[in-house]
C-alpha cells in the first residue's frame, strides 16, 4: 500500500521501484507488535538493505484498534491506544516508533489506571527529548481542547485526522489483529513475532525473487 509523503518516517525501506512490498501493521501498546518491530527494525531491515535493497520496500504502518466498530469487537484492545498511536503521528520519526515500543509498558493498563489524560500526553511528549525534538510542540499536537470549538465537543487533537486515515487503511486491507504482516498485498499469517533471524532469512530467500 502506498504511504502518503507526510508519513514517510514510517517507511523503513528505500527501494525506488520495489518488486515486493512488505507491510507490517502494528499497535504501539501490543507486546507482540513490539517484538516484531524490534526484530524487523534491528535485524531484518539490515538484511533487506544488504541483500534485497532493489527488490523490497518494508514499511511500518500502525493499525490502531479503537474506532467505534473495532473497539466493540476487540475487547483485548488497550484503553491507551487512542493516546499512544496518535503520538507516533505527532513525532513522525522512525526513532520515535522505537522509543514508544521501548517504553510501551508505561502505557499498559496498570500504569495508567489513575493517570489523567493530559498527564499521559505529557509522558508521550517527554519521549521526544532524547530525540532532539521539541517536547512542547509534540504536546501541542496531542493536546485536546477543554473548550468546545465551533460548537463541537469531540474535536480530537491535531493528529486525529491522520489517525482516522490509518484506521481506514487497516480496515481496507482487512487487518483485525496486531501485528499483521502483508506481503505483496496478501496477508501472510505464517509470519510470527517470535521468529528468529534465521527464520526471517529463510522466508526472504523463499519469497523474494
Amino acid at each position: 500500500m502506498a504511504v502518503a509523503p507526510r508519513f514517510a518516517a514510517h517507511v523503513l525501506g528505500s527501494a525506488a521501484h520495489p518488486v515486493h512490498t512488505l507491510e507490517i501493521y502494528l499497535d504501539y501498546v501490543c507486546p507482540f507488535s513490539a517484538k516484531l518491530f524490534n526484530r524487523v527494525y534491528n535485524d531484518v531491515k539490515p538484511i533487506i538493505d544488504s541483500k534485497f535493497s532493489n527488490k523490497v520496500q518494508n514499511e511500518s504502518i500502525q493499525a490502531p484498534f479503537g474506532s467505534t466498530l473495532l473497539f466493540a469487537t476487540l475487547p483485548f484492545s488497550n484503553p491507551t491506544w487512542p493516546l499512544v498511536n496518535p503520538a507516533t503521528l505527532a513525532h513522525m520519526l522512525t526513532s520515535a516508533l522505537q522509543a514508544l515500543f521501548e517504553n510501551q509498558v508505561n502505557f499498559f493498563d496498570v500504569n495508567v489506571l489513575a493517570v489523567m489524560l493530559a498527564k499521559i500526553y505529557k509522558r508521550l511528549s517527554a519521549l521526544a527529548a532524547p530525540l532532539d525534538v521539541d517536547e512542547q510542540q509534540i504536546y501541542k499536537l496531542l493536546t485536546i481542547s477543554d473548550k468546545p470549538i465551533d460548537g463541537a465537543y469531540n474535536t480530537g487533537n491535531q493528529v486525529t485526522g491522520d489517525l482516522k486515515l490509518h484506521v481506514k487503511a487497516a480496515r481496507l486491507v482487512g487487518v483485525h489483529v496486531s501485528p499483521t504482516v502483508i506481503f505483496d498485498g496478501i496477508v501472510d499469517n505464517s509470519v510470527s513475532s517470535a521468529w528468529s533471524v534465521a527464520q526471517w532469512e529463510e522466508w526472504l530467500a523463499r519469497n523474494v525473487v
